[in-house]
């Protein structure tokens, strides 16, 4: 979906579908009333903007969030349409958070935040902002975070799924490949029936919107943002349907907005085998003290002995069978860290044939299921995190998603070839096959709003081409590259290089004169690692960080 953070194709031009600005201060980009789903007109009436203008003019009432925490880290809710097509319909709620900035004569406005997902919740992130930017950035914003529409606070969606429904990266085996069509059908009908008129409304186009409304709500001409993740395309659809309005924007770890969201799930499995090859090399460098063998071929050969031998006779880790698969997917995310995914397989190895281990590094293989709302709102329902993942996956962009079950048959079977480490899991059947067509068309992002886009070298859910991608579509942005780069999310790391550049920016709102190369450090690789871990701060959410988020 940071020492207490984190862990879409043929479309036509956004901005035809935008109504135009109905007032400079509170002005809420909204598609018009359309007659049909799909086909929204080229402009809305007066009344649709008068009933924006009068959500635009909410008074928050302000609370202190949580009795644990500080009492400048405030919370409220607002009200948003459920449909910006028809805004004098359903409403729902939307939840957001501040903490205002300790010297108000240096304001210059509000940074909100996004920590990931599609699920993830952002009400907590002015905490983690405030421990984390340096003052001299913190004394010009007010930090705002909010928990995007259906997620924690913000009018929670469910789908009623069970744990087992929740589990969606799923190999191909031929012998179970009905069970599998059945499964995504299932939860697609069942997503359907809880959510109702709400589901085609769970998008991030909307959430953009949410975004700019919340803005004006706060009476602010521009707002500066921080996203990790799918932050980073929430962010750039924002900079689309918004350009006027988008200030200093940080984007960490980057979506590439053309392969949202069927080929940003692919990529996991395209860039995990750059990865595998790196780790191989390494473990080889390493065999004196690791023993997978002196060469990267043996090593690759250990490697899928013992994913055929847990294929056969699956490896107890305190009661948690760990088949084949299983060291398939877990090993996906892991590579992207030579040196923790030798440990971690080591001890694999060990526990296979009996011998004590430390369990501690085996979160490759005991964690790699983590899913669901661990750490989220009480009162959201369990599967509110998987149900709001597929709600934006799916509904964002149904043209990527083919409602023919063989097709994902035959992309599951070839990619295995071509990816044997994650290339099946990412490409068969998913739920999105049987959802229904989008509200809306896919943002195409292409704009020159100024942004910073800033990546590891080393990514295992967003690859670094996909931060590449995303910087030629922002013709107005520049990139940081962390050149040995490990983890998911860059910022802050300790490194001079990449901190300072982010910073920087935020302070003085300059954009360096061209691309940065950073270079990584011993030091900034294992903060990386440690940003994996949960988060200890109060209702920080966890489902960004596993393995089957952004």
């Amino acid at each position: 979906m940071h020492r207490r953070r984190l862990a879409p194709l043929v479309a036509v031009s956004a901005l035809a579908t935008l109504a135009p600005a109905f007032a400079a201060s509170t002005a809420t980009a909204a598609p018009a009333a359309a007659p049909s789903a799909g086909t929204p007109s080229a402009v809305s009436s007066p009344a649709a903007k008068s009933v924006l203008d009068r959500y635009a003019k909410q008074k928050p009432t302000w609370k202190r969030c949580d009795a644990e925490t500080s009492a400048a880290y405030q919370c409220a809710t607002v009200k948003v349409p459920l449909d910006y097509r028809k805004p004098g319909g359903k409403r729902i709620d939307l939840a957001i958070s501040r903490i205002k900035t300790a010297e108000p004569g240096k304001r210059r406005g509000i940074l909100l935040s996004n920590p990931g997902g599609p699920g993830g919740e952002g009400l907590w992130m002015p905490l983690m902002m405030k421990e984390e930017l340096p003052k001299s950035v913190l004394k010009s914003y007010d930090l705002v975070g909010f928990d995007p529409r259906g997620v924690g606070r913000s009018s929670p969606v469910s789908c009623n799924l069970t744990p087992e429904q929740e589990n969606w990266l799923r190999p191909y085996k031929a012998e179970t490949y009905a069970e599998d069509v059945a499964w995504a059908r299932t939860v697609a009908d069942k997503c359907r029936e809880k959510m109702g008129d709400r589901l085609p409304h769970i998008t991030t186009r909307n959430t953009a919107r949410d975004m700019d409304l919340v803005r004006a709500i706060l009476g602010e001409k521009k707002l500066s943002y921080f996203g990790y993740s799918y932050g980073t395309y929430l962010g750039a659809v924002y900079a689309q349907l918004f350009p006027a309005r988008a200030d200093r924007f940080v984007l960490d770890s980057a979506v590439d907005p053309q392969r949202a969201w069927r080929g940003m799930i692919q990529w996991w499995a395209e860039g995990a085998e750059p990865a595998f090859d790196r780790w191989t090399g390494w473990a080889a460098a390493r065999s004196k003290t690791y023993g997978l063998g002196d060469t990267s071929k043996k090593v690759e050969g250990t490697f899928w002995d013992l994913v055929a031998r847990a294929g056969e006779d699956p490896i107890d880790l305190d009661g948690q069978l760990v088949t084949g698969d299983d060291i398939r997917s877990g090993m996906r995310a892991a590579v992207f860290s030579p040196q923790s995914a030798t440990e971690a397989f080591v001890e694999l190895k060990k526990a296979a044939d009996g011998k004590p281990v430390a369990t501690e590094k085996l979160t490759a293989f005991t964690g790699s299921a983590v899913r669901g709302t661990a750490g989220a709102a009480v009162g959201t329902p369990a599967d509110n995190g998987t149900a709001s993942f597929w709600a934006v996956v799916c509904g964002d962009n149904s043209a990527v998603w083919s409602g023919d079950p063989e097709t994902y048959r035959r992309d599951a079977i070839e990619d295995k070839g071509r990816y044997p480490l994650f290339g099946d899991f990412a490409s068969s059947i998913k739920p999105c096959a049987f959802w229904g067509k989008s509200a809306e068309p896919a943002t195409v992002v292409k704009n020159k709003v100024g942004s910073l886009v800033v990546q590891n070298e080393w990514d295992s859910q967003t690859p670094l081409p996909s931060g590449q991608a995303l910087h030629a579509q922002l013709k107005g942005s520049k990139m940081v590259t962390v050149l040995g780069g490990e983890g998911h999310g860059v910022y802050p790391s300790g490194n001079a290089c990449t901190d300072g550049a982010v910073n920087r920016y935020l302070a003085t709102g300059k954009l360096p004169a061209k691309d940065v190369t950073c270079r990584a450090t011993a030091a900034s690789n294992a903060q990386a690692r440690q940003n994996e871990k949960p988060d200890a701060l109060p209702g920080s959410p966890v489902p960004e960080r596993a393995p089957n988020r952004f």
